[in-house]
């Protein structure tokens, strides 16, 4: 490819969806038409389990093959044991997309956990930890008393952002709150307007009875692929309370395929969630279209935009 040839990128694309709905591979599809337009894309994955070594069965992490098709950045660099946070993750992803953009690469950020492609495409004012007493704690309160009777007693405008049967958000900003640590204003809503680049920020969606059956047969090919094995590696390796966070990995250490199935559904209905709650998300309702025709759509809305 020749300088006169190369095309300069001046805006990032972000695919987003729930899980299954297939944004790996609408991924590489776009990235093929890019290198036809004389691009070098790069993916740069925004999952809070695929960052883990040890968890890519488990997390629908990039094979190997894919990663021959189309590189994905920060992906499986974690040890299971160890622990990890956004705020970690927006430091390094911003040096992956600055990095891109400055050899004209186009990052292409992938991923389906909304608070880490926030941190990816934002400044955010995250928050510190809160203090592993008071974490355990409250840890320990949301198991017996449940996260709703925890949520009641939220400040009324942090409660009013967070469902009351979501865990891991309530279990957060209680322990902010305990700690004196009053929580950023992002944290009361699912995105931010303040974008660090210029954002072709695209949400991926499927008619609900073909996603579900694509999660269905999703979980069985993980546990072809040998899922309960890697889970129970994990497990005997001292996995850290945020990897133990992955969707269906207590499901799938007791061997139960169905809850595993039902923890994917519920966690691709919160994703939806937070897609709608996405300010200048273009959706594309994939139902019925294979990944070369939506790669072609986001293809086509590029090349308008950047001409």
């Amino acid at each position: 490819m020749s300088s006169t040839d190369e095309r300069v990128p001046t805006q990032l694309v972000a695919i987003f969806g729930p899980t299954a709905v297939g944004k790996t591979g609408v991924a590489i599809a776009l990235a093929g038409l890019l290198r036809e337009r004389g691009e070098d894309p790069v993916a740069v994955s925004c999952d809070a389990i695929q960052v883990y070594d040890g968890l890519g069965i488990l997390s629908g992490a990039v094979s190997e093959e894919e990663q021959g098709v189309l590189e994905h950045r920060l992906v499986g660099f974690v040890p299971v044991d160890g622990e990890f946070s956004a705020g970690r993750f927006a430091a390094l992803a911003h040096a992956e997309i600055d990095q891109l953009l400055a050899e004209r690469r186009r990052p292409l950020v992938v991923g389906g956990t909304g608070l880490y492609l926030r941190a990816a495409l934002a400044d955010l004012d995250l928050r510190p930890p809160v203090p592993s007493e008071i974490r355990a704690a409250v840890e320990q309160e949301v198991e017996e008393r449940g996260a709703p009777a925890l949520h009641a007693e939220l400040d009324p405008d942090l409660a009013a952002g967070v469902h009351p049967n979501d865990r891991k958000r309530v279990a957060r900003l209680t322990g902010l709150s305990r700690a004196g640590i009053y929580p950023h204003a992002s944290a009361r809503g699912m995105w931010t307007e303040g974008l660090r680049r210029p954002t072709l920020l695209i949400g991926l969606t499927l008619d609900r009875d073909a996603l579900r059956e694509r999660i269905d047969n999703r979980v069985e090919e993980m546990r072809d692929r040998g899922v309960e094995a890697e889970v129970k590696r994990a497990d005997a390796a001292g996995a850290s309370r945020t990897a133990r966070a992955a969707i269906g990995f207590e499901e799938v250490l007791r061997g139960d395929l169905e809850g595993t199935k039902s923890a994917q559904r519920a966690y691709a209905r919160r994703q939806l969630t937070w897609m709608r709650k996405m300010p200048g998300v273009e959706t594309v309702d994939r139902t019925g279209i294979e990944d070369d025709e939506v790669a072609a759509r986001i293809a086509a809305r590029l090349e308008r935009d950047e001409v």
